[in-house]
């Protein structure tokens, strides 16, 4: 009888330790999903995976910024930033599904709008503002004096959109001068080398060449605002896929211009690393172009039935590309315009 009581009451306590034990890890596995769940705003994050393009230009420094200080990831957002110098390069990364989406100017999206990869446009991210212009020899003053000059500019391209506008508030038009194919980068490096008399290029290469005395900067950017201005834009059938993401990235983006704003050093020196360049070169840059926030993004979006300036600059692009035969259909600027994701945006 003490025997089978002994074994009934060993029994009770393997029991009664199996069931604490139990309970322990249960206990500490909620506790532990709770704490996943609040870091993750009130559910189990899963980051959607975003891959957009781009060049090296200091316009895009609020990408790097967004995606360093972990304004993407608090959104839900996995942003990869790739960095492809060819526009060629870039567009079969967006042909070939390589990517996602682009950072780029307005005349470049039109392109690639016209040649069957819709994109849906959704954040302006600068406006160039003395960052692009027209470089020229030292004995070659004024714009008039191009005059059978060789030039080097990229075709159908902001640089050639500039050209056109400078050479048409001077009485000239592009037979005046002798075009010679090159990329931005390429033109400012080759005439800082006095390979060709002109050329129509970007920052640094402006100031590089005014700083050395390799010649005159005849024209800026500043003199056309508006004109040349670099956006987000994401392929349309996978925007059509992801339009919570859509509204992430605007999100993000949005809170990581105010915070920009707020804490100008700190960021400053995020984007600088984010694309190779000292700190001091990138604030040099951020003198000749204008970074958008979200207020500023509203009124230039405006709304499906009132469009903002930028429905007018991208309608500029697009007549640019087809007048120019670098394009041969227009795409429709509404359908490529998105202000759905900035006026719901809030920060």
């Amino acid at each position: 009888m003490v025997k089978k009581l002994r074994r009934i009451v060993i029994a009770f306590l393997v029991l009664a330790l199996f069931s604490i034990t139990l309970a322990g890890c249960g206990g500490g596995g909620s506790k532990q999903q709770a704490a996943d769940k609040q870091a993750g705003g009130g559910q189990e994050q899963q980051l959607t995976p975003v891959k957009l393009t781009m060049t090296t230009w200091s316009g895009y420094g609020p990408l790097f910024l967004a995606r360093d200080k972990g304004f993407f990831k608090k959104h839900g957002l996995d942003v990869q930033l790739i960095v492809i110098q060819g526009l060629g390069e870039r567009k079969q990364a967006l042909a070939g599904n390589q990517v996602d989406g682009i950072a780029t100017t307005l005349d470049i999206e039109t392109q690639i709008a016209a040649a069957g990869i819709p994109l849906k446009v959704i954040w302006a991210l600068d406006d160039s503002y003395g960052g692009d212009g027209i470089l020229a020899k030292p004995e070659i003053k004024t714009i008039k004096d191009l005059r059978g000059k060789n030039v080097a500019y990229d075709f159908g391209t902001a640089s050639h959109i500039l050209l056109l506008a400078i050479l048409a508030k001077n009485g000239m038009t592009e037979k005046d001068i002798s075009h010679i194919q090159m990329s931005a980068s390429d033109a400012g490096s080759t005439f800082v080398a006095g390979k060709v008399d002109a050329a129509v290029t970007w920052e640094p290469w402006l100031s590089k060449a005014v700083k050395e005395n390799k010649g005159n900067l005849l024209a800026t950017s500043k003199e056309t605002p508006g004109l040349i201005m670099d956006t987000v834009a994401l392929r349309s059938d996978w925007a059509e896929k992801h339009p919570q993401a859509l509204q992430a990235m605007v999100d993000a983006l949005a809170e990581a211009m105010q915070y920009w704003e707020n804490n100008k050093t700190e960021a400053n020196a995020i984007m600088a690393k984010g694309l190779g360049i000292k700190q001091e070169e990138f604030e040099s840059n951020l003198e000749t172009l204008r970074l958008f926030n979200l207020a500023q993004n509203k009124e230039m979006f405006g709304t499906a039935d009132k469009p903002g300036t930028l429905y007018t600059s991208l309608q500029q692009a697009i007549d640019f590309g087809f007048n120019n035969k670098v394009i041969k259909a227009k795409p429709d600027a509404k359908t490529m315009l998105d202000p759905t994701f900035v006026n719901k945006a809030k920060i």
